[in-house]
């Protein structure tokens, strides 16, 4: 099976990089034995029956036995995510969409309570109460910021409408 894995993924840059005990940081000092993979047999549990679209690393050949699933990829965040899924991990390709998708991931979600006629309530949601209440400086400061810029993109707007 390893012959299989290693010839599956030879093109993948970094692949198997470790297998050389030359190229291990820590040789010649530690002493090998292998007594501490003793530790490495053990059963794959059962696979998770898979019924949503569930996104992997595309440096695994499979997906793990248990996953979550709690909210499948959908929407423009669902096709961003996809995307940042074809670059390795550790690939800014892969993290930085990622983090863009969670914030639009956060506007569908409001528009989907829209939709569905509940009135989401932002400021508890986003935890402006306690922000209020604990640094309100801060605060403050962040509603400044966003008057701010509501106000030029208004501005703007309504410069080129004219």
């Amino acid at each position: 099976m390893e012959n299989s894995l290693e010839e599956k993924h030879r093109d993948k840059n970094g692949w198997a990089i470790d297998a050389d005990p030359k190229n291990d940081p820590t040789y010649p000092m530690k002493k090998r034995s292998n007594e501490e993979h003793k530790g490495y047999t053990w059963e794959r549990p059962t696979q998770q029956f898979v019924d949503v679209e569930v996104l992997h690393s595309n440096e695994r050949p499979n997906i793990t036995a248990v996953f979550g699933t709690s909210t499948p990829p959908s929407g423009l965040s669902g096709m961003i995510r996809r995307k940042a899924f074809e670059y390795s991990e550790n690939h800014y390709g892969h993290w930085l969409p990622l983090i863009l998708a969670d914030r639009i991931n956060v506007v569908e979600g409001i528009v989907d309570d829209l939709k569905r006629g509940h009135i989401p309530n932002i400021f508890a949601e986003r935890g402006w109460n306690a922000e209020w209440k604990y640094n309100r400086k801060a605060a403050l400061t962040k509603i400044a910021v966003g008057l701010a810029l509501t106000a030029v993109l208004v501005l703007k707007i309504s410069k080129k409408s004219k």
